[in-house]
């Protein structure tokens, strides 16, 4: 029986990870974060409603589920608030359910303005991209030893002196370097304060209750955000975000070990997509292009941007596996290619001399003078929408899903075929 399951992206970002999540929580009593912030947006969708959540974990829809923060994520105790309001106008009880590790970072508004100020500053080819929520100023202040801890604002007498000493290093960057306006201390420290109330309720040791959750047998389901590709480390840099979206996160932003984890889900769309800059080999900016990004509805859930599509990478996801230990794919948006007369799976790469490359190059400047290999299968004409047995689907689908085991060298275990939580087809059941 798999009691823990890790849930990670294998491309980057935007591949369906919040509705799987939210399926299997019918299976788990703890759904936990572990890394990223509120830059990253799982959108379910339940009985034609939809819900966009950015740092809750997306287990909070289940009644009998607990969730948890852990201290990986870089929070923003505003953006938190109004998800939670938002979720609480639906009728959602949250507040009981929520837990918050207090050695998380917090972002804070300045960091919000250094990102933005950042990304001005660099436009063009420099620019990266990012959603300029703060998310990699928050990291790095982290990473710089500089950061505060949610646990600091439960303790007025140091939130001061350290709060302050931020804001003079944020300041000097945005007026001497970005030349943008300062954020002073008056503006903020209200903020802080009236953030420390409201999440003193929720703060607690979430490594400490995670493992007595595991002690008395509970399952728990680790929630990525993002994909493998925007992996600080071993995405495609710098076109990444700031933190590691790989499965080792699980142990540094959660305390828990990987000996406890039982499986390891890969959540893989039937095509691929990314925002924002960087490398994108099999990008397509033609009119099967545009049809993917229609019928996908390829549109950030939290900044609205549109998506790049093409076809699906098999040596990309390929190494995701490997740097993952992935036991099983979940394959979404088949429906996507319905009607397609033709489809078409990137197995190799040829560089600029002909050689042929079946893994990716470590270096983002590398994909440039790269293109791809593919191997072409018959399309189908008939709806997979909705469907919900694998007998259901065109031979030709089948033959597809069945292509991507045999060059994944992987099971796809489940196939989600809608944004629905019933719209998918369970090949093998994770939890038993």
């Amino acid at each position: 029986m798999s009691k823990n399951v890790v849930v990670v992206g294998t491309q980057w970002g935007d591949e369906g990870k919040g509705k799987i999540v939210d399926l299997l929580t019918e299976h788990v009593r703890v759904v936990v974060r572990y890394q990223g912030g509120h830059n990253a947006g799982h959108t379910l969708k339940i009985n034609g409603e939809k819900t966009v959540l950015r740092l809750i974990p997306s287990g909070i829809l289940r009644p009998h589920v607990q969730c948890y923060i852990g201290n990986g994520v870089v929070l923003s105790p505003e953006a938190l608030l109004v998800e939670i309001n938002e979720l609480e106008k639906k009728h959602i009880e949250v507040r009981p359910r929520l837990h918050i590790s207090g050695a998380a970072p917090l972002l804070f508004p300045t960091h919000i303005a250094l990102d933005k100020a950042r990304e001005a500053y660099q436009s063009g080819v420099l620019a990266i991209g990012t959603t300029g929520r703060g998310i990699g100023p928050a990291y790095e202040d982290k990473i710089a030893r500089r950061a505060l801890k949610v646990s600091d604002l439960l303790h007025h007498e140091r939130l001061v002196p350290k709060l302050t000493e931020l804001l003079q290093y944020h300041n000097f960057l945005l007026t001497q370097y970005y030349k943008q306006e300062a954020i002073h201390l008056e503006q903020v420290l209200p903020l802080a304060m009236s953030w420390g109330d409201a999440l003193r309720p929720m703060v607690m040791d979430v490594t400490n209750a995670l493992h007595e959750h595991r002690r008395n047998g509970d399952a728990i389901l680790f929630e990525g955000a993002q994909g493998v590709y925007l992996d600080v480390d071993h995405g495609t840099y710098p076109f990444v975000t700031s933190s590691n979206t790989c499965i080792g996160s699980v142990v540094n932003g959660a305390g828990f070990g990987p000996l406890y984890l039982d499986y390891v889900l890969g959540i893989t769309k039937a095509y691929t997509t990314r925002v924002g800059g960087g490398p994108f080999p099999t990008e397509l900016k033609d009119e099967i292009g545009n049809r993917l990004a229609t019928r996908g509805n390829e549109f950030g859930s939290v900044t609205g941007r549109a998506r790049r599509c093409g076809w699906f990478d098999a040596v990309l996801v390929q190494r995701a596996i490997e740097l993952n230990s992935i036991s099983g794919l979940c394959l979404t948006k088949l429906d996507v290619l319905d009607g397609l007369d033709v489809i078409r799976i990137a197995v190799a790469y040829r560089d600029a001399s002909g050689n042929l490359l079946t893994s990716p190059p470590s270096a983002a400047d590398d994909f440039a003078d790269l293109t791809p290999v593919y191997e072409e299968l018959p399309g189908w004409q008939e709806s997979t929408a909705d469907l919900t047995e694998l007998k259901q689907f065109p031979a030709n689908a089948v033959a597809y899903i069945r292509r991507l085991e045999e060059l994944l060298h992987i099971p796809i275990d489940i196939i989600s075929t809608g944004p629905e939580r019933d719209s998918t087809v369970i090949l093998r059941n994770l939890f038993t």
